[in-house]
């Protein structure tokens, strides 16, 4: 059987530099996926030579997800997705190796960034790595509306650190002691190819995080429900330049306007049925 390519460009580095370390920790790249044949073909090309390991969990797609997977490199393996944090950190744990890449399935590496992950030789645990995310929306990329620099860490021992956060807003949480070096080049994001994409997902993903802020013991009212929503126009529109991203950049701030005020509002519907 032959090496990876990576092993093979690791190699190469060694005999180039006798100083980098014999026992540079291997790299699995863990990506989650349902139902993304739209996207998972370019994640994983993205990741060729990358990775030592490819590891995909999928949710039981029911379209063509695992076939394409299938003509790559990849462990395939299927899990009941329980929620995205309880999901990314069962991924985390079914990989080969402790020093872990996580990727969306609608997400792919720029080819700087490719080039700075390959850099890399400090692999002892104690850094951690971010780089930032740039999101292509309805085949804009946008560069302003507070999605952008997007600052993600996505690279990181998995000893020292797992997901965290609140559903459906994950993120790495570290050990105290992991510092966080900023790697050059962009993740890109594929979100939405439709306008009306993003508006499923804004329901989809209120129902998640306002049942999660009343399990958390937050509450809402009319109060909220006015200012919470108004300040985040002001704030992504104005004050983050939303304005220069053109007719899309109106479009979503003012649709994360509106789902702010749709989980605001879920919340309060909550509340309600309890009393």
């Amino acid at each position: 059987m032959g090496c990876h390519p990576r092993s093979i460009h690791l190699q190469a580095q060694r005999i180039a530099d006798p100083s980098i370390s014999l026992i540079l920790s291997r790299l699995s790249a863990v990506i989650i996926t349902y139902n993304e044949e739209r996207n998972i073909r370019r994640c994983l090309e993205s990741l060729q030579g990358i990775a030592d390991e490819i590891l995909v969990v999928d949710s039981y797609s029911s379209d063509q997800t695992e076939v394409i997977c299938r003509e790559f490199d990849v462990r395939f393996i299927q899990n009941i997705f329980a929620g995205h944090i309880e999901q990314k950190n069962f991924a985390m744990k079914q990989a080969k190796y402790d020093l872990i890449l996580s990727l969306d399935a609608d997400e792919a590496l720029s080819p700087e960034l490719q080039q700075s992950i390959r850099s890399i030789t400090d692999r002892s645990g104690d850094t951690a790595y971010s780089f930032n995310r740039l999101t292509n929306y309805c085949r804009k990329w946008i560069h302003h509306c507070g999605w952008y620099p997007d600052t993600k860490t996505r690279l990181w021992d998995r000893r020292r650190g797992k997901w965290g956060g609140t559903n459906p807003h994950d993120k790495v949480i570290l050990h105290d002691d992991v510092d966080v070096s900023r790697l050059n080049g962009d993740l890109y994001h594929y979100s939405f190819y439709t306008v009306e994409e993003h508006m499923r997902q804004i329901d989809y993903f209120t129902d998640i995080s306002s049942k999660a802020a009343y399990e958390n013991g937050k509450w809402s009212n009319v109060l909220k429900l006015i200012v919470k929503p108004a300040f985040k126009f002001f704030r992504d529109y104005i004050l983050k330049l939303g304005i220069l991203d053109g007719y899309y950049g109106f479009i979503i701030c003012k649709n994360s306007t509106y789902a702010k005020y749709l989980k605001y509002k879920k919340l309060m519907d909550l509340q309600n049925q309890s009393d």
